[in-house]
């Protein structure tokens, strides 16, 4: 293979990771509305585990080749847990803001990501990376902009969205230390797993607390399984696998077309009508990701460790 070729390459695999597994995730928003008022931890812990049950034949592949030992099982475990605190939160923050605010804001990770790539010296964004980000940040500034007049509820959403953001950059970063040999799929199985064992240990101490635990019906079942199918499976396993060449703070970025599509989505699903400046920021955003998920090809390869 020329070099030429094999530059090609390696720029397509990480690009198209990005782009198919950012719009997956787009449609998670719109399958948890369409589910209906759910517990949030109970419907994020039925996600997961419908996940891992897809995902298992990866995870036994790859131990039967010798890619998972002890060191990845533990940090799966973590991976768990930020999943867990993740989804539980941000599905909980639909409840009290609107799918544009929501997903904005737990999209804010590649913002979180270059700020400790900086301070790390570790996946250091690069200029035109850093400019990505910027942009993409004051899109989703302009997307998630008027919700301090909608009442303490809805600024109690969108702080579980932001903590949903810290959970998923850790997650990436965490997926990201374990290096190019990483199984995506296998550690994506495991990390559902685990994440859905901690969600069901907690809907106890939820359903205590007053939150209805009822079973969701079929029809509600059928959108969570979309769920775990599309955003979960396809997407996350995607953006996981796009670590092995390229950094976390762009993997993040590739999430921040998230907003964009759940926004549209909802509009045409849900009958949210988005304004003329949510309109504005999804055109600003989704120009920062373009600048960013391009660059991935010149990602350097991963530096091992936290």
């Amino acid at each position: 293979m020329s070099a030429a070729a094999s530059t090609v390459s390696s720029v397509r695999g990480p690009v198209l990771d990005l782009a198919v597994g950012a719009f997956a995730i787009g449609w998670a928003a719109i399958f948890f509305r369409l589910a209906g008022d759910l517990s949030p931890l109970l419907s994020s812990a039925l996600r997961l585990a419908m996940a891992f049950a897809v995902l298992s034949p990866w995870v036994a592949r790859s131990a039967r080749a010798g890619r998972i030992g002890r060191r990845e099982v533990r940090a799966a475990a973590l991976g768990g847990l930020l999943y867990a605190v993740h989804f539980g939160a941000w599905v909980a923050s639909l409840r009290w803001t609107s799918v544009a605010s929501s997903v904005t804001l737990v999209t804010a990770t590649p913002l979180l990501l270059a700020v400790l790539g900086v301070l790390r010296r570790k996946d250091r964004p690069s200029l035109r990376v850093g400019a990505a980000v910027a942009l993409s940040t004051v899109g989703v500034a302009l997307l998630g902009a008027g919700d301090a007049e909608g009442g303490p509820m809805v600024l109690l959403g969108d702080g579980l969205a932001l903590l949903g953001a810290v959970a998923m950059a850790l997650y990436l970063l965490l997926a990201r230390s374990l290096g190019p040999a990483l199984d995506a799929f296998a550690f994506t199985a495991l990390s559902a797993g685990t994440g859905a064992l901690f969600l069901a240990l907690a809907c106890p101490l939820a359903w205590l607390a007053g939150d209805a635990m009822a079973l969701p019906g079929p029809e509600a079942l059928g959108w969570i399984a979309m769920s775990a199918l599309v955003p979960q499976v396809i997407g996350h396993s995607l953006l996981t696998r796009a670590l092995r060449d390229a950094t976390p703070t762009v993997v993040g970025l590739s999430t921040c077309a998230e907003p964009v599509l759940s926004t549209l989505l909802a509009a045409l699903l849900l009958e949210e009508r988005p304004g003329g400046w949510v309109l504005v920021g999804c055109a600003v955003t989704l120009s920062g990701v373009l600048v960013g998920v391009f660059d991935a090809g010149r990602s350097p390869r991963p530096q091992e460790g936290l």
